[in-house]
């Protein structure tokens, strides 16, 4: 697959309009149900956002391509769940694959809302929550409240590494690039630690035990 993707991503690469189309479809088409099993969007937009340290794109395009794509594939498949109810999840083509979704919807099930998080960063089933989250009935604005910031998360968890990288190999390796990169990367670093920090108090809050699941007696309160 790599052997394939380098001379369609050098080709791209020459002509930034096309770069930043490239990344829109990888995320839009990674979050349609089986299409995202198959396609390799994470890939891609690694791989392109290797450019930006050499100015060839720059960093807030290739976020906004990734999150509106993402965010576009991962609404319309859970509008489509959502109009659709059960029916769609044992309808063609997602009857193809009947471990995924029944790994998807058990994944859902035992994780609720935060399943819409986490989904975003676990292939293949990425493609299929949302979908599923629609079809189960969870409310849109529910939905969209935790997927918006899921998939700021996932583009930074994509994007970030290869700007680094390649960041680290034009300072210490003495090849030009844009100063303004790293200022970027400090911010998008806060915003991409809070944003971690969010779901794993969110998760350690799912974990703990309820305290008010067995309310114990009043102070003071007797037998009556």
């Amino acid at each position: 697959m790599t052997s394939f993707l380098d001379p369609v991503i050098a080709f791209i690469s020459t002509y930034p309009w096309l770069a930043y189309l490239a990344l829109f479809l990888a995320a839009l088409l990674e979050a349609v149900p089986v299409v995202g099993a198959l396609v390799p969007g994470s890939t891609i937009i690694l791989a392109l956002s290797a450019l930006v340290p050499g100015g060839e794109l720059t960093l807030w395009g290739v976020l906004a391509a990734a999150i509106a794509g993402a965010l576009l594939g991962d609404g319309s498949a859970f509008w489509t769940g959502h109009c659709s109810q059960r029916e769609i999840l044992s309808a063609w083509p997602m009857s193809g694959y009947p471990a995924v979704m029944a790994q998807s919807e058990a994944f859902f099930r035992r994780w609720g809302t935060l399943a819409v998080f986490f989904a975003r960063f676990v292939p293949p089933i990425r493609a299929f929550v949302p979908v599923t989250a629609g079809a189960l009935g969870m409310r849109p604005i529910l939905f969209f409240g935790v997927n918006v910031p899921a998939v700021f998360a996932w583009a930074l968890a994509h994007v970030l590494p290869g700007v680094l990288a390649i960041t680290a190999l034009h300072e210490y390796g003495g090849l030009p690039h844009h100063h303004h990169v790293g200022k970027n990367l400090w911010m998008l670093a806060v915003f991409a630690a809070a944003i971690i920090a969010l779901g794993v108090w969110a998760l350690r809050r799912r974990k703990a035990p309820s305290d008010q699941a067995l309310p114990g007696p009043r102070p003071g309160a007797g037998p009556t």
